[in-house]
């Protein structure tokens, strides 16, 4: 598995396990709020927000250049 692939999903499961806490101490006593509402919305929202994180500091991957020189147009 390439490594900003793996950073990603450690992100997410940090955030996962993040969002289940975050619906036990801070839900909603009326249910009304949209992710502390259910223990599966806020794991999700969690998740998300951890994999984003973790992929705004993953290092980005080389891919193959090319540096032929200049470009002319010929036509």
């Amino acid at each position: 598995m390439k490594r900003p692939i793996l950073i990603i999903l450690v992100g997410a499961v940090i955030g996962a396990c993040a969002g289940w806490p975050y619906w036990n101490y801070m839900s909603c006593a009326s249910g009304s709020c949209a992710i502390t509402s259910s223990p599966l919305n806020s794991t999700l929202y969690g998740t998300l927000m951890g994999g984003l994180l973790f992929n705004s500091v993953a290092p980005k991957a080389k891919g193959p250049t090319t540096n032929d020189g200049p470009t002319t147009n010929n036509n």
